[in-house]
């Protein structure tokens, strides 16, 4: 049976929209919001009806009929921790969304596809929110009892692509060890054990190694001392941490092309800072592959910024020796939105609930 899905994928300033005929993607969009229109709004979820009634013109102006449209699926928000899969997007779920402890862009996904599948009376799903967590017991202490680890992560594409490298190897994700490195504006690098990401540090607040625009883990006692010195308010010091942190703290820009550019122009700084945060991606890779007490069966490198050979090639050459390295540059999220609506819709696997 044939399957037809409508895919939302809300952004800050953006909606991407797909319509998906099984693993058939036949048409996509990409809407963009001005700040003018948006900033009347008080909260992110307050923006859901604004964005659903574009996502009804876009269906109209493709000539799509809703009726045609067999499941709704939207990006994952910020909810309570949950293990991955695809979940129905329940009036529990939907209610937290409309007032969440944490705004995102993401929160807008479950609330657009509810109501759009609930006027043709099909289900709406979300798919691996950032949120995930199948963590082990020994990875959510931090070292001390006021402390937790938490997992928040690219969850969507880390799971899509570890799904895609598992079929390459014509086995399930469930039988597969992997490594996983995301690298984009934030890295998140998860140790992948039979189905489930049992490592994986906080790339929404800058664990691990630091990238484009954020510190990473920063020496402890020294973040300690410039929080009390007086000289930075709690915004400075958050800002150091993410958006005015990692590469851009340090070169002044987060485009990892020009910084390709400088080292080309052989800019000894630019060089230096880029090898520091290639050397923290691999040192990470290897941290997970001794979670998996070695048994890993790929290292797969993910993410935007992916697409850079002279990086790729640094971290090959660090970590080929725990297992073979696969490079699938970008992310894929409508796709994996869609696939997990379709692995449910095919009965590949139940769809879950959050309560």
């Amino acid at each position: 049976m044939s399957y037809r899905i409508l895919v939302i994928n809300p952004g800050s300033t953006s909606t991407k929209i797909s319509i998906f005929d099984d693993e058939k993607e036949f048409v996509r969009v990409t809407l963009r919001h001005s700040e003018g229109d948006l900033c009347r709004f008080a909260t992110i979820a307050d923006q859901h009806e604004y964005r659903e009634k574009f996502v009804l013109k876009f269906l109209e102006d493709n000539k799509i009929d809703l009726d045609s449209i067999d499941a709704v699926v939207g990006r994952g928000g910020v909810l309570r921790p949950m293990p991955g899969g695809t979940y129905v997007v329940s009036k529990a779920m939907y209610d937290y969304l409309k007032a969440p402890k944490q705004e995102h862009a993401s929160n807008l996904g479950a609330l657009i596809a509810k109501p759009i599948a609930d006027r043709i009376d099909v289900p709406a799903f979300i798919v691996d929110p950032v949120v995930v967590d199948e963590l082990e017991p020994e990875a959510r202490v931090a070292g001390h009892p006021n402390f937790e680890r938490i997992s928040i992560f690219h969850a969507l594409n880390q799971k899509a692509v570890a799904r895609s490298v598992s079929d390459k190897l014509g086995k399930k994700y469930e039988d597969c060890n992997f490594v996983v490195a995301h690298l984009g504006g934030g890295v998140s690098i998860g140790a992948h054990r039979k189905g489930k990401i049992i490592d994986v540090n906080n790339a929404l607040d800058g664990d691990g190694p630091f990238s484009a625009e954020r510190s990473g883990g920063l020496p402890t006692g020294q973040l300690v001392e410039i929080c009390f010195s007086g000289k930075y308010t709690k915004q400075d010091v958050k800002k150091m941490l993410k958006g005015q942190g990692g590469v851009v703290a340090y070169l002044g820009t987060n485009d990892m092309m020009e910084v390709e550019k400088r080292i080309d122009n052989k800019d000894e700084k630019a060089l230096a800072v880029f090898n520091a945060m290639c050397y923290q991606v691999s040192k990470d890779i290897g941290a997970c592959a001794a979670v998996l007490n070695g048994d890993v069966d790929r290292v797969i490198i993910t993410g935007g910024v992916a697409n850079d050979k002279r990086l790729v090639e640094y971290v090959q050459n660090k970590v080929s020796f725990i297992a073979p390295v696969e490079v699938i540059p970008g992310e894929e999220e409508m796709k994996a939105l869609a696939y997990g609506a379709l692995r449910v819709l095919n009965k590949e696997e139940k769809a879950k609930e959050y309560n």
